[in-house]
């Protein structure tokens, strides 16, 4: 027989299989939507190659019977869980499946690929954040209740492989899955899924509780059958139709109270549980339950501290029931729950089984039953002692996103955070030296707002420091106090800074640093105190000549002199009297005409810097910047060759060479931008322009020409607004 055959024999079987449960449950409009959505899934089988395609055809159907009768989703539903294994393969065939089962078919099958894809290789550590994330990327409830019984079916399927890829989906279920089960009242799905998972993870403690159950089962079948006599009479007399069950607690159940109460196996005084069904209407049920109640504690001693009444006061995730334990002649504890036919139901299906008791086949119904998850999904309760799981906190969960590192670890942020919350959040020195993100292999600037499920990973750059404009755009006050912080380190660095610049000047100018003459520059210049003060002069904000002003007589005016070029030793004796002797100053401007000067190529002085001249011994004068890397070395070694300097206005159309290197990340037009600042907004001419590019991020030299520093100060700023570029400064050569 052909491979094509079994596959349609197959089909053709669970076709058959689908239809018969499906007939149960929903009108001829579900019926309809099934029958196209197993269409579907039998063409793509029949037309592409899939690996092991007969399990694959398995895992489609009974995922979709399961969400059908163990969970009572709607034919939407169930539809969206038949083509959910074969959506995953492929891109096209996820796109397929909207053209062909509509738009809200593919919503469901969309945001199960977003959970699908999600890294929890770390979910123990992140557990709860992960459920929220997982609870904040889905806006139909339906995708929490297939992906709930995705993963126990696949559990199942994994049975008790201890193997790499069981230990990972055990970890995972008892993390994420059976909190999420537990809070929508899925009792039997997280019972189950607890087993399976403590059969994978604690297989040893599983086979010694498991063979210990089995080793009493004898005597506790003995023990119930003799325990349940006196109530089946009780209950006969009262005219009650019921149902008696009795069963061992699961595994997993009784290994959490072994570890809670710290006690052996055989100290556990409740590992059972007698379970009474009654077969009543709906209007005569919580009455009927009561009575059944009354039958017990009339046979047997109750603890009153263990009642529990969920009839009169539902659980918020629909579960209704009487739980009471007892004790029996010898000293034994037995837990009895009572409830309703319809109330078993909901306890066993949760939530997706309360539509059908308000007798609606229709969508109404599921609406509403999906209004009253969202309900439970947004409370807590207290965590009672029949329940040891940890209840998910999940407020506001929809007003939260939720963000990998590059080593899986989860990271919580409000909504409209930006990569710079994250870089905060990480690390102070991490955030203050941030100029982008690559998030999920695309970089962005520090500006981007994070979306769930973004995998993030920050790019620095060392020369990069915190802004003050960075406090517009950061969402967490966390970032903004550790950018406050930042700006007020680095202010405080290069107001120390600024403060021995103007000690040495006032040194040289032989004026006292003092208090009075400190507080005669703040209030001339209008500074709040003395930290502003040094803080521009550090940052060449305000120009030390018009300090200096500040204190010169009045009479004392300062005298242009023009200095001719004469022979070295008479250069250096004149340089010497006008050091020791003099403020005298060389003016540079357009007009000296008498002078050989030039401007240094090492530093590129332009007007509006603070100048020095150097008497060079063949080139004439040499016009150097105060800051220029080579100042040092000429002002301590060769400073009678020094020559104090200042700028007059030059002609309108004098232009300076200059160079300044910028840094961003490298995005689609961020050359063209840069040029468009440079020659269209400010109409600068550029000499050069070199771009080199390397892990997303770009440097460049520019060469350009300017008026002064001013002109050049604009064009930073300019530049600094470019999106994506990270930092602007001037070099030393021109080239």
């Amino acid at each position: 027989m052909k491979i094509e055959d079994n596959i349609e024999i197959l089909l053709q079987k669970n076709y058959r299989n689908l239809l018969k449960v499906c007939n149960e449950e929903y009108d001829a409009k579900g019926i309809k939507m099934i029958r196209k959505s197993f269409d579907f899934l039998a063409e793509q089988a029949r037309i592409r190659e899939f690996p092991n395609a007969e399990a694959l055809i398995n895992f489609s159907t009974e995922l979709a019977k399961m969400v059908t009768v163990e969970l009572g989703l709607d034919p939407l539903g169930s539809s969206a869980a038949l083509v959910l294994p074969i959506a995953m393969f492929s891109s096209d065939i996820m796109a397929a499946t909207e053209k062909s089962l509509g738009k809200r078919v593919w919503v469901i099958l969309q945001e199960l690929k977003k959970i699908s894809d999600l890294n929890t290789d770390t979910t123990e550590k992140h557990s709860e954040n992960m459920r929220n994330l997982i609870l904040s990327l889905s806006t139909d409830f339906r995708v929490i209740l297939i992906k709930i019984a995705e993963r126990l079916y696949y559990l199942r399927l994994l049975k008790s492989k201890d193997n790499k890829q069981g230990i990972a989906a055990a970890s995972e279920a008892k993390s994420i899955y059976s909190p999420l089960a537990h809070r929508l009242g899925l009792y039997n799905m997280m019972s189950e899924m607890d087993d399976i998972a403590m059969r994978i993870l604690e297989k040893d403690i599983y086979v010694e509780i498991s063979q210990k159950l089995k080793a009493t089962k004898t005597r506790r079948e003995k023990f119930i059958q003799d325990f349940i006599q006196p109530l089946s009479e009780g209950l006969e007399n009262e005219n009650l139709k019921y149902k008696i069950l009795g069963r061992p607690k699961s595994i997993s159940s009784i290994w959490r109270k072994m570890k809670k109460q710290n006690v052996d196996f055989e100290e556990v005084y409740d590992k059972f549980a007698i379970r009474i069904i009654l077969l009543s209407t709906t209007k005569r049920e919580k009455s009927d339950c009561w009575r059944a109640y009354s039958v017990v504690t009339d046979k047997y001693q109750p603890n009153p501290d263990r009642l529990r009444d969920w009839i009169s006061m539902p659980k918020s995730n629909g579960y209704e029931s009487l739980h009471t334990t007892v004790v029996v002649p010898g000293g034994d504890w037995v837990e009895i729950q009572i409830r309703s036919e319809r109330m078993n139901e909901i306890a066993e299906k949760g939530l997706a089984a309360h539509w059908k008791y308000k007798g609606i086949k229709g969508q109404a119904g599921v609406d509403e039953w999906l209004g009253r998850v969202r309900e439970a999904m947004s409370q807590s309760e207290d965590e009672d002692s029949a329940n040891l799981i940890d209840e998910l906190k999940l407020s506001q969960f929809s007003k939260e996103i939720f963000v990998f590192t590059p080593n899986g670890d989860l990271k919580k942020f409000p909504e409209n955070a930006t990569v710079l919350d994250f870089a905060y959040d990480i690390h102070t020195e991490v955030g203050s030296s941030c100029i982008g993100a690559k998030i999920n292999g695309k970089i962005v600037p520090i500006r981007h707002h994070l979306q769930n499920g973004d995998k993030v990973e920050i790019i620095q750059a060392k020369n990069q420091k915190a802004k003050v404009d960075w406090l517009n755009f950061v969402y967490t006050s966390k970032a903004k106090g550790k950018i406050k912080l930042a700006l007020k380190e680095t202010k405080l660095k290069e107001s120390e800074n600024g403060k021995e610049i103007l000690k040495r000047r006032f040194k040289n100018w032989k004026i006292d640093y003092d208090d009075s003459n400190i507080r005669k520059v703040i209030q001339h210049f209008s500074y709040n105190d003395s930290i502003d003060l040094h803080y521009d002069i550090a940052t060449e904000k305000i120009d030390l000549l018009d300090i200096k002003e500040l204190f010169a007589p009045k009479s004392d005016e300062i005298k242009e002199k023009k200095v001719v070029p004469i022979e070295d030793e008479s250069v250096n004796k004149l340089v010497r009297n006008t050091i020791q002797q003099t403020d005298d100053f060389l003016v540079i401007d357009e007009q000296i005409s008498n002078i050989d000067y030039k401007l240094s190529k090492c530093c590129t002085p332009i007007l509006g810097d603070s100048i020095f001249g150097f008497v060079t011994r063949e080139a004439g004068i040499s016009i150097h910047r105060m800051n220029c890397p080579n100042a040092h070395q000429l002002l301590s070694k060769y400073g009678y060759r020094v020559v104090k300097a200042q700028w007059t206005k030059a002609d309108d159309d004098t232009r300076f060479a200059v160079t300044i290197l910028i840094t961003g990340l490298d995005d689609i037009g961020i050359v063209s931008n840069i040029s468009d600042v440079i020659s269209k907004d400010l109409q600068v001419n550029m000499r050069s322009l070199s771009i080199e590019s390397k892990d997303g991020m770009f440097e460049g030299t520019i060469t350009l020409f300017v008026k002064d520093t001013q002109h050049l100060e604009a064009l930073n700023r300019k530049l600094k607004k470019i999106k994506g570029i990270s930092s602007v400064r001037r070099i030393e050569s021109a080239g």
